[in-house]
């Protein structure tokens, strides 16, 4: 296997440097699947799967050498061609597959080579990432595809060819700053308090946190377990920027997958109540919580977390209400009405 970029090299990929792309629109339910094969015999065993979905495949340039036929077959099959390894014969490796390379793989690449795929405007592919995110891609196995692919189908995700991703872009400098502030800032708040990523769907925007006490101001002794709400801050942006109706609506079924939660993990059997501290708490109102005022000093702290929240995340869309409050449900009223 090739080796991964090194790690300033990672962050100029990151922000754009050498055209790398960045992934598209972060509310899109297509994810790019990109499979790594090394020779003809393997591409046409996968070809020969009949998958239900189109994929990039990432080869390397000797297949046009050895496999036109089958590359070509893949063209025709409307997969995508991407390169990997050294980026030599590019335009062989085209007349191969009779498609334009517009994507390579950066494994293993010098700053020369990708110099090299920039002056023919081939971009670097974005990372892969482990799980399914939308607007961004993942790497599967040939022999997992058959496995995978039901799978993020399952979960409300569409496989495509990187190429067809909703607003594939170019990575500029925000995106590593974006990446920073995830990977530091809420990776580090997630595993200090615990908090419980029930984000799986491609649509769910849900996370929870069990807590040992009752923050004030809830009506609860102090002491009272309680499960705290958060959102999924790039995914709900990127729903709301296809529409608030359809950020609504995936928040309302995101809370039917709390009240799962909170029947099934071990972590949440105890709590006794629900809440969040947002600025959204009108459609929460809405959806049957209580509204409790913060105390002053506390409105400011979380105002001014979510003022940075917007800055990050690149939201346009004005909260619902200026001053954050508490929502809070009991947990038989919160499991009466979305268990």
């Amino acid at each position: 296997m090739s080796a991964a970029p090194s790690l300033f090299l990672a962050a100029q990929l990151r922000a754009g440097v050498y055209g790398a792309w960045a992934g598209g629109h972060p509310g899109a339910p297509e994810v790019g699947v990109t499979v790594p094969v090394q020779t003809g015999a393997e591409l046409e065993s996968v070809l020969a799967q009949e998958m239900s979905a189109k994929v990039t495949f990432l080869v390397p340039t000797s297949l046009a050498r050895s496999a036109p036929d089958v590359l070509c077959a893949a063209t025709q099959a409307r997969h995508e061609i991407a390169g990997t390894g050294q980026p030599e014969q590019i335009s062989m490796l085209e007349a191969a597959c009779a498609q334009s390379i517009q994507s390579w793989n950066t494994d293993g690449l010098s700053r020369a080579s990708l110099r090299l795929l920039a002056a023919q405007s081939i971009h670097p592919l974005p990372f892969p990432l482990d799980t399914p995110q939308p607007g961004q891609t993942v790497r599967v196995l040939p022999g997992e595809l058959e496995q995978r692919l039901p799978e993020m189908r399952a979960l409300g995700y569409r496989p495509v060819p990187v190429r067809d991703i909703p607003g594939l872009r170019q990575a500029g400098p925000r995106d590593l700053l974006l990446h920073l502030y995830t990977h530091t800032v809420e990776a580090n708040f997630a595993r200090e308090h615990g908090v419980i990523d029930l984000a799986q769907r491609a649509d769910a925007v849900m996370r929870v946190a069990a807590l040992d006490h009752a923050p004030a101001p809830l009506p609860l002794p102090h002491s009272t377990p309680t499960a705290e709400l958060h959102l999924h801050s790039p995914r709900i942006v990127g729903l709301a920027g296809r529409s608030a109706l359809t950020a609504y609506r995936a928040y309302l079924r995101s809370l039917r997958d709390v009240a799962a939660a909170m029947q099934t993990l071990p972590e949440l059997q105890d709590a006794r109540a629900v809440f969040a501290v947002t600025l959204f708490h009108t459609q929460l109102e809405q959806g049957g919580f209580e509204l409790l005022p913060l105390p002053p000093a506390r409105a400011r702290i979380y105002g001014l977390g979510f003022r940075v929240l917007r800055i990050v995340y690149g939201t346009a869309r004005p909260p619902s209400e200026p001053q954050p409050k508490m929502a809070w449900m009991t947990r038989e009223a919160f499991l009466a009405k979305y268990g």
